[in-house]
């Protein structure tokens, strides 16, 4: 299968044709600069100088790496290692069918908001048919548990399995970095075009935490 990724989203700057098993964003756009200057205004002495102390930062807090997903019902059960975009815009995704990619730039198991994504291709003329291709008879209500670097393991319940045609995937959705935390594990599937080596469709697993 190739990989491909194309145009721009609006508040992710999201670029994607999903012409494989994942689909990446962009970076998210630069922070506008102040449209106006404010006016000096003078302001009466003090009656004593008081130290103000220098603010110091807040550190930006480190992200946890998924390490591995497991989906029971289905018999998944495969380990998970970060991926970003490879150079002319492809996601990276493992070769292996048997290994899950986590997009980097998106958010991790331990965040408080946005969307984990997990996403692997379906099989490989390298290897065997993956883990992921049973993604598609994930049923709704079942158990996703996700292990992270950190030794902790979070539970999700499925909310929706959905085919979506590779050119319709709602992208700003799935890769939202903000919002309700998420976990969205994608893959390929639907009609495989022998000529090209693809399928037509993403298949999409939403599932949301086990509180």
């Amino acid at each position: 299968m190739s990989r491909a990724v194309a145009g721009v989203g609006a508040s992710l700057a999201i670029a994607l044709a999903l012409t494989a098993c994942g689909s990446p964003p962009g970076a998210a756009p630069s922070a506008p600069a102040p449209s106006a200057t404010a006016t000096a205004t003078a302001r009466p002495t003090p009656a004593a100088e008081v130290p103000i102390a220098a603010a110091t930062p807040t550190p930006a807090r480190l992200p946890v790496p998924p390490v591995r997903v497991v989906a029971a019902s289905i018999d998944v059960d495969v380990p998970v290692v970060p991926v970003g975009v490879e150079a002319g815009g492809f996601m990276e995704l493992p070769a292996d069918p048997a290994i899950g990619g986590w997009y980097r730039f998106g958010s991790d198991p331990a965040a408080s908001d946005g969307n984990v994504v997990i996403s692997a291709h379906v099989d490989s003329p390298q290897y065997p048919i993956g883990p992921f291709s049973r993604l598609r008879d994930l049923p709704v209500g079942e158990i996703v548990e996700v292990a992270d670097a950190a030794g902790d393991v979070r539970r999700y319940q499925v909310q929706s399995v959905t085919y979506y045609p590779k050119a319709d995937l709602p992208v700003d959705q799935l890769f939202a970095r903000s919002g309700s935390r998420t976990l969205v594990l994608i893959t390929c599937g639907g009609q495989f075009d022998s000529r090209t080596g693809r399928y037509a469709d993403n298949v999409v697993a939403i599932a949301t935490p086990i509180t």
